[in-house]
């Protein structure tokens, strides 16, 4: 880590997506991060813009280049991720993009698709080569998707970031699982963890900010999780409970 910033606010988005206009998931999305203080962490929920609509996967697609250049603004002093459908050579990948001042910085296919979701059906999966720790402004991030939490395997190979990002689309039925695993990743890898996950009816909400200690900031009821990150924390912990795992 080599911010200079002691704090960050960072916000978690848990919203339903309207299933029948795309458009209208658009612009509340919008509006939703436009509301949000700069100089902010901003993560949204796995493919909230379309949802997996498998009967319209061409128009999701193409959905997902006006979303992008749509919402790219809106992170002007904000670092903001958006998953959404892409096509290319004629497979559909479930990409999420990382945005900085206008900027995509960082782009993630989704490495682990959920079978009981039938998404290896629909879906291309990407590289582990991506899961990888990135910076932005001196801070060190990583990114896992929704079903990818449980790999503990992957929890290693993002050992060093001060956050990671978990945008998800978690049902309802395994609700007591995303309670535990990203609060059980950032205890492990003592660093933040933020999950974003959807607030449809089938879904699980339990969206976080997780701190190194494992406390939770949550709440199933709001549409926005409001917590901040604390960096001085993060050396703390890893110079008190010294685990031979960081530089810092």
């Amino acid at each position: 880590m080599t911010t200079s910033k002691p704090t960050m606010r960072c916000y978690a988005l848990q919203l339903p997506t309207d299933p029948y206009d795309f458009r209208a998931n658009v612009s509340r999305l919008c509006r939703e991060i436009e509301a949000l203080p700069p100089h902010s962490i901003v993560v949204t929920p796995e493919v909230y813009v379309t949802g997996y609509p498998y009967d319209r996967m061409e128009e999701a697609a193409g959905m997902a280049k006006e979303a992008l250049a749509e919402i790219l603004p809106y992170s002007a002093e904000r670092i903001v991720t958006l998953t959404l459908i892409v096509k290319e050579n004629d497979n559909f990948y479930n990409r999420t993009y990382v945005l900085h001042n206008g900027r995509v910085v960082h782009t993630q296919d989704k490495i682990r698709l959920f079978l009981l979701g039938d998404e290896d059906k629909y879906f291309a999966a990407g590289s582990e080569e991506k899961l990888e720790i990135f910076e932005i402004e001196g801070i060190k991030l990583g990114l896992m998707v929704c079903f990818e939490v449980r790999y503990s395997e992957y929890w290693l190979k993002l050992r060093g970031a001060d956050i990671i990002l978990l945008p998800a689309r978690w049902g309802l039925p395994r609700k007591k699982h995303l309670d535990i695993l990203p609060r059980a990743l950032a205890i492990c890898n003592q660093c933040y963890c933020v999950v974003a996950n959807s607030a449809d009816e089938e879904m699980a909400k339990s969206s976080a900010v997780i701190d190194p200690n494992g406390k939770c900031v949550k709440n199933d009821d709001a549409s926005v999780i409001e917590g901040t990150l604390d960096f001085r924390r993060i050396r703390l912990i890893r110079r008190y409970i010294r685990m031979g795992l960081f530089n810092d």
